[in-house]
């Protein structure tokens, strides 16, 4: 029989209680969520506006990246050059 380990023991209510501090309601509102909700973004917008430290920098980042996105797009778009080319 394995002898009596206390560290076994605490590891799982510290790992339990350490996942339920680290999570709080805006981490559902990823930047991709943002993007698709543009309701959601304006709100979020106008409070990282007023008291960003209430919301944290992390979801105001978030908030930043998601209008970002909504007005340049995701990047994958290629340059494509006139057929003709301009004249002057």
């Amino acid at each position: 029989m394995k002898p009596f380990q206390p560290i076994a023991l605490l590891s799982l209510p510290l790992a339990v209680l350490l996942a339920a501090c680290g999570q709080s309601a805006s981490s559902t509102e990823t930047v991709e969520f943002l993007v698709g909700n543009p309701e959601r973004l304006k709100e979020l917008r106008q409070q990282c506006k007023t008291d960003r430290a209430k919301l944290g920098d992390e979801l105001c980042n978030r908030v930043a990246e998601a209008t970002r996105r909504r007005f340049v797009g995701d990047g994958k778009v290629p340059y494509t050059p006139p057929k003709e080319q301009p004249k002057f």
